[in-house]
């Protein structure tokens, strides 16, 4: 790893701390900001108020909020999430063990968003101002505006309500045993164990809340692609390998689209990030058990330290990403290897 590299790496990890404090005091700020008493949740409606007053003083509840955030700050320091109100768990716990289904539902809307994204953007960007590319650019602008919950509702109610083609909730049908957890993926837990009937259930459950994440990123994929095509169709390289009677499709797809393709790396892997974080609704629509539906059970019972877990374990992630986009970028780019 050469000197630039290791800048970049520097650069990354200075701002993962700002950006894990930063989002730690937002989150504290709004936590506190909602009204309601986690220790009358935890204690419940008949308990008397010295009860909600113990269970406060447990829960460090009656601390000065600056002394609670330092308080949350150190222990964050030293790994420790706290221990969630709701389940009486540590965060970090509960985070490894609904992270994988969040996690396998991501990596599948993205993969189904640059699967469908990368073709749509080639053919929009080829066929440029003809019928397909106002196709390909309508898609891409109803996939960013269109809301994912609605989005959810519908496809549940055409393809679970209406057809009963797709599930519409949970990962696996009732009655099937989860696979061994090894990865805790599904679809590749399953395929190890070699359980085909598990496999073909996760799959089907998959199908619509994937679509769901992933329309919205197969916009914005689309749209790059296009712009980064029609600036490689534009150059020299390109004129010259048609010059020489190429065909013009062999002059697209090995030529013309590699050199598309680097920029696009950085909407891909930041991609990845958002779709963690826009699980949280999709999650909740479909039943889905992961960390959405886990932080919208916790806001719903004022836990903070399990939403100020989940805030700081995607915010960590999509640090992460970014370093690992950057690095990438610059082994597939050669103009900017020696760039600090």
């Amino acid at each position: 790893m050469n000197v630039s590299w290791l800048s970049v790496v520097r650069r990354r990890l200075a701002s993962l701390v700002w950006v894990v404090i930063g989002v730690s005091l937002i989150t504290f700020t709004i936590s506190h900001l909602v009204p309601g008493d986690p220790a009358r949740l935890v204690a419940g409606d008949r308990a008397t108020p010295e009860i909600v007053a113990h269970i406060r003083a447990q829960l460090g509840l009656d601390l000065p909020l600056p002394q609670q955030y330092l308080r949350y700050m150190g222990q964050l320091l030293q790994g420790d999430l706290g221990t969630s109100i709701r389940t009486h768990r540590p965060v970090l716990q509960d985070i490894v063990a609904f992270f994988p289904a969040t996690l396998e539902l991501a990596l599948v809307a993205l993969m189904l968003a640059t699967l469908l994204g990368i073709p749509l953007g080639v053919l929009s960007a080829v066929y440029r101002n003809r019928f397909i590319d106002h196709v390909a650019r309508t898609l891409a602008v109803t996939g960013i505006s269109t809301p994912a919950f609605w989005l959810g509702l519908g496809l549940i109610v055409v393809f679970y309500g209406e057809l009963g083609w797709l599930p519409g909730g949970g990962r696996i049908d009732q009655g099937l045993t989860p696979p061994p957890g090894l990865t805790g993926l599904y679809l590749i837990d399953a395929a190890v164990a070699g359980d085909w009937a598990v496999w073909r259930s996760a799959l089907e459950h998959m199908i619509l809340p994937a679509l769901t994440l992933g329309f919205v990123h197969l916009g914005v994929v689309a749209r790059q692609v296009r712009s980064s095509m029609l600036e490689q169709l534009g150059e020299d390289y390109v004129r010259t390998a048609r010059a020489y009677g190429l065909s013009p499709w062999v002059v697209v797809v090995r030529h013309a689209l590699p050199n598309a393709l680097i920029p696009s790396v950085t909407v891909l892997g930041l991609a990845l990030g958002d779709l963690l974080y826009g699980a949280v609704l999709t999650e909740t629509v479909f039943g889905w058990p992961g960390m959405g539906a886990y932080v919208v059970d916790s806001i719903q019972a004022l836990d903070f330290p399990a939403v100020m877990g989940f805030a700081v374990v995607v915010s960590f992630a999509y640090v992460i990403l970014n370093l690992l986009v950057d690095l990438l970028y610059r082994r597939l780019d050669p103009r900017i290897r020696g760039v600090g």
